[in-house]
């Protein structure tokens, strides 16, 4: 499926927050409305699908427990279709679960009980990325060349030495971004994904890595194209050429 590019107008950043639970809702609502986001609630899946051939927001907050559909499936429509960020929010412990929602492309996920400030943190944090990967870029082109591969950043979209296509997400795409405009230098965590106040704990940054490794590297679990430098960071072993 093709990402739909469809931006909203200036102003109030707009959210769509998919939980069948009202207590939960009423609080996402009151603490982003306090920070002055726009947002607007859906208690099922196929609420949330009417809602988006209306208007497609800059996020979407899903729980994964919902009445009609699997969280993980809306996670994975999200991503493929709209080009929107997509934070998981769940009431699940078990970490699989978690990083399972970054492997289908949530950029972030926050575990039920949550601290307001931080969601807000959080939400911000996904919003930035998603800015950086739809910003033009500071390089002459917006089309690079890679060891064969082709990637135009203003569409999120890599395309293999084969012709196969794949339409990335925001927090992907931010990253690839990152390491295609410094090729063959250590980037940290931090830089990569484009926030310093990132936890020691949180492992959106390595899963991304592993999302792209999957596309670009004929043995995921050797890397030769994106190399991971122990206790440093990680570095694009490449020369890059821009159109």
């Amino acid at each position: 499926m093709n990402t739909i590019p469809f931006r909203q107008p200036e102003g109030a950043r707009c959210i769509y927050l998919l939980d069948d639970d009202p207590d939960v809702c009423r609080l996402v609502r009151d603490t982003l409305r306090e920070f002055g986001f726009e947002t607007f609630e859906c208690h099922s899946a196929t609420a949330l699908r009417r809602l988006l051939l209306t208007r497609v927001p800059d996020l979407c907050i899903v729980d994964l427990g919902l009445p009609d559909a699997d969280g993980m499936d809306i996670v994975r429509e999200l991503q493929a279709r709209y080009a929107c960020g997509v934070m998981v929010l769940t009431g699940r412990g078990y970490l699989s679960d978690r990083v399972m929602g970054l492997e289908m492309g949530a950029d972030d996920y926050v575990v039920k009980p949550f601290e307001p400030r931080e969601l807000v943190a959080r939400v911000r944090s996904i919003l930035r990325r998603h800015d950086v990967s739809s910003a033009p870029s500071p390089v002459r082109s917006q089309v690079a060349e890679f060891g064969g591969w082709r990637f135009v950043a203003d569409a999120n979209r890599l395309s293999s030495p084969g012709g196969q296509e794949w339409t990335l997400s925001a927090g992907e795409s931010c990253m690839l971004l990152q390491f295609l405009q410094r090729p063959n230098r250590i980037l940290d965590r931090e830089q990569l994904c484009g926030d310093r106040n990132l936890s020691p704990l949180d492992r959106s940054v390595d899963v991304r890595v592993s999302r792209l490794r999957r596309k670009l590297e004929s043995d995921p679990q050797h890397p030769k194209t994106i190399r991971t430098v122990y206790g440093a960071g990680y570095l694009l072993a490449a020369e890059v050429r821009w159109e």
